[in-house]
């Protein structure tokens, strides 16, 4: 095992380099910016391409080209950037391009972008959302291996503070099961009206006239339900006995995650749980984590858009509860006063003290 001390931008680049990703594109727009920049440093010494496209549309048009002749390529943005792509995105899903998008967010207010999406028509993205540098440079090469598997685009959801934290950290390639051939991809060895290969949104059929739409939805279809089903992923801590248990993704769960393990060895009845994936969403994990709690009380740094999935998944079984909020700098950046164990700390306490007086 070789570690090297990196920075989260840097070591995400590498993680990429490390799954065999050989093309990216993208536009500069902090703290996706960062990302760029060490793709841009490192890709070509592995062989690979990376191109500051002319604006975020270019961006996934220049991977959408990449990715159908059978090459790993990714792209990525900040929220506002990834508004931009929401055709492509919906389209290529559709397409059955295996795409990586990185969101390097600015803060967590793209939960409802990240996991419903922006694009038309029935689609889906796994979503992986890791807590540290550590786990994000594991989720990048599952990424790759999941839209791959799928041929399905799986979006990485990271934020400032993951782009600039520095851990130790070790970038071995990770091994994963055989995948499928890759006999769909536009690679140039075939040639002639005979043999050419034809990668559509529409349901196109080669050799015959027309599309036939039905069947082939229906099929797409299929395949988000088996991803919803086999791709779940979720951690839960000192949730047996908890009477509350709160709930957190993200960077900001590793601040939860911390005071609920604080309180804890305290004797204070406090559960920790995150959904690593944020689509599919863990609702069988997350509502088994919550059985005797008498409350679940969502903290995300937003004005409550994961709140919704919590209570979905809970279907009134216990009281749901946000103990989160808009928090941010001034710049934007989602570097706010939540990321502080004390202010979460006072907030578990608060509805801690609301859910005795109404016991």
């Amino acid at each position: 095992m070789t570690r090297a001390f990196m920075e989260g931008s840097e070591a995400i680049a590498a993680a990429a380099i490390a799954a065999n990703c050989r093309f990216f594109a993208g536009y500069p727009m902090t703290p996706f910016t960062e990302l760029l920049d060490n793709m841009a440093r490192l890709l070509p010494e592995a062989g690979g391409v990376c191109i500051n496209a002319e604006s975020e549309l270019e961006a996934v048009g220049m991977a959408w080209g990449a990715l159908a002749t059978g090459a790993r390529a990714a792209t990525g943005s900040t929220g506002q950037g990834l508004s931009l792509m929401q055709e492509s995105l919906s389209e290529l899903t559709r397409s059955e391009l295996p795409m990586v998008v990185f969101n390097m967010a600015r803060g967590q207010y793209d939960y409802y972008q990240a996991t419903r999406g922006g694009g038309h028509g029935d689609y889906r993205h796994i979503v992986l959302a890791p807590i540290d540098v550590h786990e994000a440079v594991a989720h990048t090469q599952i990424a790759f291996d999941l839209a791959d598997r799928w041929r399905n685009p799986v979006l990485i959801y990271g934020d400032y503070l993951l782009a600039h934290t520095w851990e130790s950290v070790d970038i071995s390639p990770m091994e994963f099961p055989e995948l499928p051939a890759k006999d769909w991809a536009v690679d140039g060895s075939l040639g002639g009206s005979g043999h050419s290969r034809n990668i559509n949104p529409i349901g196109m059929t080669k050799g015959q006239k027309g599309i036939d739409p039905q069947p082939f939805l229906e099929r797409l279809h299929a395949k988000v339900d088996a991803m919803q089903n086999r791709e779940r992923r979720f951690e839960s801590e000192h949730c047996d006995g908890a009477e509350i248990v709160v709930v957190a993704f993200g960077s900001l769960a590793k601040f939860a995650r911390y005071v609920v393990r604080e309180m804890r060895e305290e004797g204070l009845p406090v559960g920790y749980a995150r959904p690593i994936t944020l689509w599919p969403f863990p609702s069988p994990q997350l509502a088994a984590a919550a059985e005797g709690a008498r409350c679940v009380a969502v903290l995300e740094m937003n004005a409550g858009q994961m709140v919704d999935d919590v209570r979905l998944s809970l279907l009134g079984r216990c009281q749901v509860v946000s103990i989160g909020g808009i928090s941010t700098d001034e710049a934007g950046f989602g570097i706010g006063p939540l990321l502080d164990p004390q202010t979460i700390r006072g907030r578990i306490e608060a509805a801690l003290r609301q859910e005795e007086s109404s016991a």
